[in-house]
């Protein structure tokens, strides 16, 4: 484990923050619930107008900067129950503090259609999360929860989780991916408080 940087950078310096989504790599999980942090990657890539082709410490990378940050855009690869290892390595690698990373993750316990932004918290049956949360050794990291809300009837939690978007769905998703996106550069160009009053709750209220 490395220590975690959690002095401010200098103001003068040009500031480096790190947006991490959670999935599973390969074609066959592209458009599942379970990838909606890779799906909101994608979003954000396509307003930095940035290509995401980098291999870095086992995930994904784009960089966007302008004259007052860099933003460091992931997704690992490994596979959702290993990806802390890309996050700590990429925080590490850049010497970012940890007040300067986001996480972006599915969550079945937030209704479809609502985004909850948190300072910090458990993992709450992530993997993702929790993978991230063991190899930081702390909690104490933002994380933007998107709603999928549970499972059907007896669906099994596998099954939903790894089944892919319904076509009625798509109008939702996309307003969900927008929001997401946005929340995520208010919270560099604003500050966790800011995102947070704006973004937490149904997208259709936004």
């Amino acid at each position: 484990m490395f220590r975690l940087l959690r002095k401010p950078q200098p103001e003068t310096d040009q500031a480096t923050y790190l947006i991490v989504g959670f999935g599973n790599p390969g074609r066959e999980y592209m458009n599942t619930r379970h990838n909606i942090g890779f799906m909101t990657i994608d979003r954000l890539c396509k307003k930095l107008d940035v290509f995401l082709g980098k291999m870095q410490a086992n995930a994904l990378t784009a960089t966007y900067k302008d004259s007052r940050n860099r933003i460091i855009l992931a997704k690992p690869q490994t596979y959702m129950n290993l990806s802390g290892q890309s996050v700590s390595g990429l925080l590490h690698f850049y010497k970012i503090p940890i007040d300067h990373l986001l996480v972006i993750h599915d969550d079945m316990d937030i209704p479809f259609g609502s985004l909850r932004i948190r300072p910090s918290g458990g993992s709450g049956g992530q993997k993702g999360l929790g993978s991230t949360i063991d190899r930081l050794g702390t909690q104490d990291f933002a994380r933007l929860r998107m709603g999928i809300g549970r499972p059907p009837g007896r669906m099994e939690v596998t099954d939903y989780v790894l089944q892919p978007f319904s076509s009625t769905d798509q109008q939702m998703l996309d307003s969900m991916l927008d929001a997401a996106a946005d929340a995520a550069l208010v919270f560099i160009r604003d500050g966790l408080d800011t995102a947070m009053n704006r973004y937490n709750g149904s997208v259709e209220k936004n």
